[in-house]
């Protein structure tokens, strides 16, 4: 069944020329010029990525990005921004984004993260399946991509859940940055090492009861992290 993407991008042109490689990579696609029409096709047409630019006429793509995930819409974001301020592009991971690239961008590079982006939902919907993982209060059930901690329900965004089953599939073992985004991002290259920061941030905000004071996701600095054994 092919998968969909939703763009949403005010510039004619770049959604022409995203709408062209997707299709041609096998994607459907649906398309939004403006953050109010992005936002109820996200709603309405249930798309398996969404590209979203961060300067939108009517709503930002921060916005869109926040309102997505209150609503618990774990759908993988990846924003598109022509920004080159390092606090922007760490707003939009902060906001629920799953990453960001940044224009002018190569066309191969967007590719292959929606390859990755995608092929890791799917996995998880299709073939994620296994033993409910549990650790202390905190537990992950693969079979319904379900978190909870006390046994109320932890709200994650794709990339915190995936990286939250990763580190509990290796408790006590440390990875570095690098490797985090070859293994949790999938990218076979190494994107900015940012993403896996504020990722990790996040996620400890969640499930963490001090997240200033880590008990389950540990710093190694110099090193990486790792998930707590004890």
């Amino acid at each position: 069944m092919e998968k969909t993407v939703l763009i949403v991008e005010d510039e004619r042109a770049i959604v022409e020329i995203l709408k062209f490689n997707l299709k041609k990579e096998g994607y459907r696609t649906c398309e939004a010029l403006d953050g109010d029409a992005g936002l109820a096709l996200a709603r309405s047409a249930d798309p398996d990525l969404i590209l979203l630019d961060v300067m939108l006429p009517k709503r930002n793509g921060f916005e869109i990005c926040k309102v997505l995930r209150a609503e618990s819409n774990a759908v993988p974001i990846i924003m598109l921004t022509a920004r080159e301020e390092e606090s922007d592009k760490v707003f939009g991971l902060e906001s629920g984004a799953d990453d960001y690239i940044t224009k002018p961008f190569s066309m191969r590079e967007l590719m292959a993260r929606v390859k990755a982006n995608i092929r890791r939902r799917i996995i998880d919907a299709t073939g994620g399946k296994g033993a409910v993982m549990t650790h202390e209060t905190l537990a992950l059930n693969p079979a319904s991509c379900a978190v909870t901690k006390n046994g109320a329900p932890v709200e994650l965004t794709q990339k915190e859940y995936d990286l939250l089953k990763f580190f509990m599939s290796s408790p006590g073992l440390v990875f570095s940055r690098e490797e985090l985004m070859k293994r949790v991002w999938n990218y076979e290259f190494y994107g900015d090492m940012r993403t896996v920061d504020v990722t990790i941030r996040r996620l400890r905000e969640k499930i963490e009861d001090d997240p200033g004071q880590p008990r389950w996701i540990l710093t190694r600095r110099g090193v990486g992290y790792l998930f707590s054994e004890s």
